[in-house]
């Protein structure tokens, strides 16, 4: 999908953007979530983040969500692209619309990408992940005016409930053990948890590595499914995702986080365990959970290609991923995997 340049740079001027020569748009590839553009001029670049044309769901591409999160991020040591300015009501290219500065850097996405880091960098790459997601979950929401971004009473339980009532939506067939997951996560939920700002995708290829610092996180993105929510959501999220049928979901022959050159699972979860003081307690629930929501948009990602007629091909087969992540949630459940 092309972008209207010329309806950006007036958009950009009228928010006091100074806009020298033509703009020049190129779409960036790479995952399913909300398209993504870089956008130049002869002298500055940005970068311009939409939802996708069709399949949209009521939060999963939350454009004011993302932008009231990065703009309250500015003020605390989680490192966020810098903001630039926010079209909420898609005036400018027919849905809502986010610009924020270009973050120079590395975004570790393929297993060729990894190939390209030492081991001692992926090793360090893994290490501060680990410690950008524990200080994202330290900060004090309240203090940075987010009191109000979310609703962390009830949080689990409606993301149970949430995730469910998206795979009535998205389902291209029946699966028992879609369906009885979620009614076992409804009977297993955590009588308390914590709250704290989630981000609700986060892993190696959803941030900007510094580029002459592998170990070192130069912007997190991808924030539209942040929260004020459970922060074991998260971590459960970061290791779910390192099953290796998740390629199939990111559409990507082998996803650099699914690599065996990272940490396991759990080594993962011990150390964030470890870095952030938390208690894991619950944790073979929160691992179901998460793999539950991935089987769900593993789902969706087909629901939405059948939709669109099929154009990405790798899209249509996303769904072979769904019974295997429902599966391991139920495994997790059972005690058997962790």
């Amino acid at each position: 999908m092309t972008l209207d340049t010329e309806a950006l740079a007036t958009f950009l001027r009228d928010n006091g953007i100074a806009v020298v020569g033509e703009l020049r748009a190129d779409r960036i590839s790479g995952g399913r979530s909300n398209l993504t553009y870089r956008v130049d001029d002869d002298r500055s670049s940005w970068i311009v983040r939409r939802p996708p044309t069709s399949g949209l769901t009521p939060s999963a591409h939350d454009m004011a969500r993302e932008w009231a999160v990065t703009s309250a991020l500015q003020s605390t040591d989680v490192p966020v692209a810098g903001t630039v300015a926010f079209d909420p009501d898609g005036r400018v290219l027919g849905a809502p619309m986010t610009v924020v500065e270009f973050v120079p850097g590395r975004v570790v996405r393929t297993a060729e990408d990894l190939g390209e880091l030492t081991d001692t960098e992926v090793a360090a790459t893994a290490t501060e992940l680990v410690r950008v997601l524990a200080a994202l979950h330290a900060v004090d929401h309240r203090a940075i005016g987010l009191g109000e971004f979310g609703r962390p009473d009830g949080f689990v339980a409606r993301q149970v409930a949430t995730w469910g009532r998206q795979w009535q939506r998205v389902k291209t067939r029946d699966l028992a053990d879609v369906d009885r997951l979620q009614s076992v996560l409804a009977e297993s939920v955590p009588a308390r948890s914590d709250a704290a700002i989630v981000h609700g995708d986060f892993r190696v290829d959803n941030v900007i590595l510094d580029p002459s610092d592998a170990g070192r996180v130069a912007a997190v993105v991808d924030w539209e499914m942040s929260t004020l929510g459970d922060p074991i959501t998260d971590v459960a999220l970061l290791c779910a995702y390192r099953r290796p049928i998740f390629d199939t979901v990111l559409g990507v022959p082998a996803a650099a986080w699914t690599s065996s050159r990272y940490p396991s699972a759990d080594a993962l979860a011990e150390e964030y365990a470890v870095v952030s003081g938390r208690d894991l307690g619950d944790w073979p629930f929160y691992l179901a959970l998460a793999n539950f929501k991935i089987a769900v948009i593993a789902e969706g990602i087909t629901h939405r290609a059948l939709a669109d007629g099929g154009a990405d091909d790798s899209a249509t087969t996303a769904a072979e991923a769904t019974a295997e992540f429902a599966a391991a949630g139920l495994q997790a459940l059972a005690g058997v995997s962790r």
